[in-house]
């Protein structure tokens, strides 16, 4: 069987460049192919099954911010497909999208099915073939085509996209190719952590806290998420990103300190000093500042032994105390959860092989890759299916 396109792999940046290229070349056999039981299966789970499609940051030079991996590999890119056209592409095939006050964007309908729908029509009005259950078990490069061999046939394609996201079983067989491999580590994990402060307290969070890894330079700012086992919420996510490798490296064992106010020191000195000059009389435990719930705050002070002192008898190394608790609080972190719903790698095929003006591999003409199989991620919030939807997009404006 002999193809114009083979698409490895089912997902988002594959459906979206198989359409794409069928737009483009409509005579011309196109096939995807999915190891999997069901197609589009990361778009079905993201931002809780309502799928957080793109986000609302429409400057490349500032959309490029937002990815601690391929930074400067996606500029050229995002000045020619980015989050705007993403939201145009789909509204002009009645989907329309809205945008919430984090800038995530979002279908209408608040259902991924909203967008595996628009895909799964798509794909069928333009002819494209799509196969489940069928990994491609080897790739053999032929004169002037590719030999895909998957786990039930042979299929000749004149063009291959590689779209296969963190499959470890795909990046082997680039390697098999002599294309480098980053090995990939997780991305976007929370923290597990056993700390008296957070017993009990799951389901508490702080609007705009901030956390700190010092001896890895690391920082982050946004709402922190007490769970079950430790820290989570788009803070947490965002230092985990940034600092995917570093944090494997150390197994993930390491000291970090969170600011839950997101305040100096000397901002909260002056809160403190003026509750003790208008309530001096009452006890630590009935004022609490703002961003800290009541419930939460009566922890705190109980943990400094504090709840029963009036704000009036609390002595300098008491004050001391608090202002670090709510400032500089330091949790030993003794291994990560994966953040299941937003699940990425840091890794994947090098950048330095790929032709960012085409996504066509360097070495090897007619092979293109796009989305996760590449070592490009980014932070939560639409990003990283931003990534795929260009990359993609690119790649199926570049093939004949």
């Amino acid at each position: 069987m002999t193809y114009d396109l083979v698409v490895i792999g089912g997902g988002a940046a594959g459906f979206f460049g198989a359409i794409r290229y069928a737009e483009r070349h409509p005579q011309n056999r196109v096939l995807i192919l999915e190891k999997g039981t069901r197609i589009l299966d990361k778009v079905r789970v993201s931002g809780g099954g309502r799928c957080n499609v793109t986000h609302a940051c429409f400057d490349p030079k500032e959309l490029v911010e937002f990815y601690p991996r391929g930074k400067k590999e996606m500029l050229g890119p995002f000045t020619r497909f980015a989050c705007g056209d993403m939201m145009a592409w789909l509204d002009e095939r009645h989907v329309p999208t809205h945008i919430e006050e984090d800038g995530r964007v979002f279908p209408e309908s608040n259902q991924s099915a909203s967008i595996i729908n628009v895909f799964a029509e798509n794909a069928r009005l333009l002819g494209i073939e799509v196969k489940i259950q069928e990994g491609v078990v080897d790739l053999l490069r032929e004169e002037g085509s590719w030999d895909v061999q998957s786990s039930q046939h042979n299929y000749k394609t004149r063009q291959l996209l590689v779209a296969a996201g963190g499959t470890p079983s795909v990046w082997k067989l680039l390697e098999k190719l002599d294309i480098p491999i980053i090995p990939p580590v997780p991305s976007l994990f929370t923290f597990k952590i056993n700390h008296p402060l957070l017993k009990d307290m799951a389901g508490t969070s702080v609007p705009d806290g901030s956390v700190i890894i010092r001896d890895e330079k690391l920082e982050a700012e946004g709402p922190i998420l007490i769970t079950h086992w430790g820290l989570s919420g788009p803070g947490i996510l965002k230092i985990s990103a940034w600092g995917a490798r570093a944090l494997n490296a150390k197994s993930y064992h390491f000291t970090a300190e969170v600011n839950w106010l997101n305040l100096d020191k000397s901002d909260v000195l002056d809160w403190i000093d003026g509750v003790r000059l208008g309530s001096g009389s009452s006890k630590c435990s009935n004022s609490s500042p703002q961003g800290i719930t009541k419930r939460f705050w009566q922890r705190m002070v109980e943990w400094l032994g504090l709840s029963e002192l009036n704000w009036a008898d609390l002595n300098q190394k008491q004050i001391e105390s608090l202002t670090d608790c709510l400032c500089a609080c330091k949790f030993e972190v003794n291994g990560k959860s994966t953040h299941k719903e937003e699940f990425v790698t840091s890794g994947g095929v090098r950048l330095d092989a790929v032709n960012f003006k085409t996504m066509e591999v360097k070495q090897h003409p007619n092979l293109y890759l796009a989305g996760e199989v590449l070592d490009i991620d980014a932070l939560t919030g639409g990003f990283n299916f931003q990534a795929a939807w260009t990359t993609s997009w690119i790649a199926a404006e570049s093939m004949d």
